[in-house]
């Protein structure tokens, strides 16, 4: 790699061992991928901030003791935990003393507490080409696709290196050329009642990161009527089912005007989804065997303020059943602004547990005694039984809410079940 004077003297040590060390790692990621130079990034999301395993944590904690500092402003993914609940949310000891580690590290290296997975809502959002170094698969697919901001998928680790040098190799989806669709996706026989229920993207999402995979894609025929919240949810599905960190809604994505300007030219075959293949997809993540989950767990992306605001309004101030725990996570941020506007009261005197910081997917399940769980998020049904062990249910939200206040799995027939 061609790098600058200053780059090679970080390299040579001039910065300390902890600058050094994170340049080492990214030139051999620049190498690795035949990046011909460093580039610049505003701003890192580091995605490595759950306690997985003990070499994560060390090496954080290495960097810090290393005098290690971010040179741009630095924002943190979710903790495996709420750190201002632990005793509410039966955290392990041992998982608390590991995350408070990370918590101490990450702030003395001069990371902004985040801990959100949705930094795209809130602070620190980056505009359109502005150059980024993002961890987190739905954060790095909405700033890529929704937002236009270009970043890498990152893996853990390197976005730590990325915030304590900022600078990334130039190569990927840093480039223009790279950004360009490859395959097509069109929906047809969608309704605009199909359209007016969130449910349907979350699951379009999942179906589209299976077609896509790793490619850029472009999608045909998602409404205008689409909701950032909306978009947010079929990112992380789309993330998850695939390996998806740029993809492009004709006539919505601000990359996206038309096909012609997704394929710089002619659009490929497309392939079809339909509404069958949404509800055969919306099979595939429920277990029909669920009767009665015992958790309803909501915010995986964390809750948005709307969200909040909807999830009270289908309450309606009615209790969450004795049998089920409601569990809503979501940012910081969020949370201080639905306790001001008298939200959070009203959905605790319901019954509904609202935790931040921390990662629904990563509560500590060996402390409660849950057997099946709900969600609206794909994302979360996707990942439930291999990272939790619980059966899992897959519903609308107003779905989850009437599950959590009846104490008993409730479906509505319709929509694209009918096909």
């Amino acid at each position: 790699m061609r790098l600058t004077d200053h780059e090679r003297e970080i390299l040579s040590g001039s910065e300390g061992e902890a600058a050094r060390l994170a340049m080492q790692i990214l030139v051999d990621l620049g190498e690795i991928y035949g990046a011909g130079e460093m580039l610049p990034v505003s701003q890192a999301h580091i995605d490595m901030t759950l306690y997985m395993v003990d070499a994560g944590v060390e090496f954080v904690e290495r960097l810090a003791e290393l005098g290690g500092r971010f040179a741009v402003p630095t924002q943190l993914n979710p903790s495996a935990i709420d750190f201002r609940r632990c005793r509410e949310l039966r955290v392990p000891a041992e998982l608390e003393e590991k995350s408070r580690r990370l918590e101490r590290a990450y702030l003395k290296m001069g990371a902004v507490p985040t801990w959100t997975c949705a930094p795209y809502q809130q602070g620190m959002i980056p505009g359109f080409g502005e150059q980024i170094a993002w961890g987190e698969s739905n954060a790095i697919a909405f700033a890529n696709s929704v937002i236009g901001a270009r970043t890498n998928r990152y893996a853990d680790l390197v976005d730590v290196c990325a915030g304590i040098i900022g600078r990334v190799p130039r190569f990927g989806l840093h480039l223009s050329e790279n950004r360009r669709a490859e395959a097509l996706v069109v929906l047809e026989g969608f309704t605009s009642e199909m359209f007016a229920s969130s449910a349907v993207y979350p699951l379009l999402g999942y179906l589209f990161g299976e077609i896509a995979a790793d490619r850029v894609t472009a999608l045909a025929g998602m409404p205008e009527s689409v909701t950032i919240d909306d978009l947010k949810a079929f990112s992380a599905a789309a993330a998850s089912s695939g390996a998806v960190g740029l993809f492009h809604l004709v006539g919505i994505t601000p990359e996206a005007p038309s096909l012609e300007a997704c394929f710089r030219g002619g659009a490929p075959e497309p392939v079809v989804v339909t509404p069958r293949m949404v509800a055969e997809a919306e099979e595939r993540l429920s277990d029909s065997t669920v009767e009665h989950p015992d958790l309803v767990a909501l915010g995986c992306p964390h809750f948005s303020a709307d969200e909040f605001a909807a999830l009270n309004e289908l309450l309606q101030g009615r209790p969450v059943d004795e049998s089920i725990a409601c569990w809503v996570f979501t940012s910081r941020a969020v949370y201080a602004q639905i306790e001001r506007r008298g939200l959070l009261a009203r959905l605790q005197s319901a019954g509904v547990a609202v935790f931040s910081d921390g990662c629904p997917l990563q509560y500590p399940v060996k402390s409660w005694d849950f057997r099946a769980a709900m969600s609206n998020s794909a994302k979360f049904a996707n990942y439930c039984y291999s990272q939790t062990g619980l059966s899992v249910v897959y519903g609308s939200l107003r779905e989850c809410v009437e599950t959590a206040v009846s104490g008993r799995v409730s479906r509505e027939a319709g929509l694209w079940r009918r096909n």
